[in-house]
């Protein structure tokens, strides 16, 4: 199964079980952005545990391993689970939504997109940029991060809110970065 029919059928079980969700991280902005490379799926999720279960059995071993109880703690701490398909080894990493202000704001403001064959809700490309640097900012100044977040900013410059990403950027210390986006890149204008 190839990375796109995952996500389809991802998406599938997501939205037949009444879960919210918001694809992110390098699948995103490979679409909004420069395209490169990825074996992991990145989706935020607002998912209660009563959910897990369906989840499960929508992927079964041994073509899945999804560990129900790794799910269930996941929730509680507001943290992370993966399911791994295991024969071709993509991953696909469901990240809780927490109560960080960021990241409900931008699991409020999600858009349906098109990421090749797939539509499916995403980040907009202010907060792929925003999430990028804030990943370049945790890996302490990560390249691939940074390249990634001035890609998106190139490729999507005319239909960028500025002010939204000026706003985040000072109230997540990202201020620096943003600068630094702004003077290197080399945006495609309109």
């Amino acid at each position: 199964m190839s990375q796109s029919e995952l996500l389809r059928r991802v998406i599938f079980v997501l939205d037949a079980n009444a879960i919210e969700y918001m694809v992110t991280g390098s699948l995103v902005s490979s679409s909004q952005g420069e395209p490169r490379s990825t074996h992991d799926i990145d989706l935020i999720v607002n998912i209660h545990a009563s959910s897990v279960a369906a989840l499960v059995r929508a992927f079964p071993a041994p073509d899945y391993y999804l560990d129900e109880i790794a799910a269930m703690e996941a929730i509680h701490r507001r943290d992370l689970f993966n399911m791994l398909q295991v024969d071709t080894g993509d991953k696909v990493d469901f990240w809780i939504l927490g109560n960080d202000p960021y990241d409900r704001e931008r699991f409020s403001r999600r858009v349906s997109w098109d990421l090749g064959d797939v539509q499916a809700n995403v980040s907009r490309p202010e907060d792929t940029i925003l999430q990028k640097l804030r990943w370049c900012e945790l890996s302490g100044g990560s390249e691939k991060q940074f390249g990634d977040a001035r890609a998106v900013y190139e490729l999507q410059y005319s239909i960028l809110d500025r002010a939204y990403i000026e706003a985040w950027a000072a109230k997540l210390n990202l201020a620096s970065l943003w600068q630094r986006i702004q003077d290197e890149a080399e945006p495609l204008k309109a």
